[in-house]
C-alpha cells in the first residue's frame, strides 16, 4: 500500500493531524506530515515535494485549507485530497478567492512584524466549534503565529488537472465559506460533503482515516481508473 502525506493549513502544525496519523499507522500505512511555515508558498511546496520524492511510491496526499494551495503545486502524487481547501488555477491565490468568513477575518490579529495570529478567545469558535471542549482546547494550544504572504502565493503548476482528486466540503465550516468550497470542488474528480466544521481531522478523525484508506486501496487496485471528471464521480 502506498503511503500518505498530510499537509496542514495556516496557523496549524503537523501535530494537529495526530489522531489521523494514529489511525492510519494502526492500519499499516506509512504517514508523513511535513512542517510548513517556510516563509512562502514556494518554499512550503518545495518542502512537501521533497517528502514525496523520498517515498518509494507516489502517495495519497491530503491538503487542508491553505494546504490545498501547497498540494496543487506538487508532482508525483497518486491522488490528491482537498479538505476545505483551495484548488487553485493558473494565476490564483488562496487570498484572492475571498473565501474567508467574517468569523475568520475578525479572529485574525496582526503583529508589528506583519505576522498574524488567531485570537485565542475566538480560535475554537472558528476552527473547532463542533469539537468536544477538551479536544478543541488541545487544538487551540497547538496553533502558531503565521508569517506574512503565504496565502498570496500562486502555485507554479495545477496538479489537479492531471492527477485524480477528491474534494471534501465541510458543510459547517466557519473559516472557509462552504459555498466557495462547493465551487472549488467542481475542479476535482470526485466530491464528498461532511457535516463538520473546518477541522474534521480533530473532531472526526475516523472520517479522514476511512477516506484515506479507501483511496489508498483504490490506488493499489490493478483495475484502478485514472479518468478525469467522470460523470459517475460528480456530486
Amino acid at each position: 500500500m502506498a503511503g500518505a502525506v498530510l499537509v496542514h493549513g495556516l496557523y496549524h502544525r503537523p501535530e494537529h493531524f495526530a489522531l489521523v496519523v494514529e489511525g492510519l499507522q494502526a492500519a499499516g500505512v506509512h504517514v508523513v506530515v511535513p512542517e510548513l511555515h517556510r516563509g512562502s508558498l514556494r518554499a512550503d511546496t518545495a518542502a512537501v515535494q521533497a517528502a514525496l520524492d523520498a517515498l518509494d511510491e507516489p502517495p495519497v496526499v491530503l491538503g487542508h485549507s491553505y494546504g490545498g494551495s501547497v498540494v496543487t503545486g506538487l508532482q508525483r502524487a497518486a491522488h490528491l485530497v482537498y479538505v476545505a481547501a483551495f484548488v487553485l488555477d493558473a494565476g490564483e491565490s488562496a487570498a484572492g478567492t475571498g473565501g474567508a468568513t467574517p468569523r475568520l477575518r475578525s479572529a485574525i490579529e496582526s503583529a508589528p512584524d506583519d505576522s498574524t495570529f488567531i485570537r485565542r478567545d475566538l480560535a475554537a469558535d472558528v476552527f473547532y466549534a463542533d469539537c468536544p471542549e477538551d479536544r478543541a482546547a488541545w487544538a487551540v494550544d497547538l496553533l502558531r503565529v503565521q508569517g506574512p504572504g503565504c496565502g498570496r502565493g500562486v502555485p507554479e503548476r495545477q496538479s489537479w488537472k492531471h492527477t485524480p482528486s477528491t474534494y471534501v466540503v465541510c458543510a459547517r465550516d466557519r473559516a472557509i465559506e462552504p459555498e466557495l468550497q462547493r465551487v472549488l470542488a467542481r475542479r476535482c474528480t470526485s466530491v464528498r460533503e461532511w457535516p463538520t466544521g473546518h477541522s474534521p481531522f480533530v473532531v472526526r478523525p475516523d472520517l479522514v482515516v476511512d477516506l484515506m484508506l479507501e483511496l489508498l486501496r483504490d490506488c493499489a487496485s490493478p483495475n484502478r481508473s485514472d479518468g478525469r471528471h467522470s460523470a459517475a464521480h460528480r456530486p
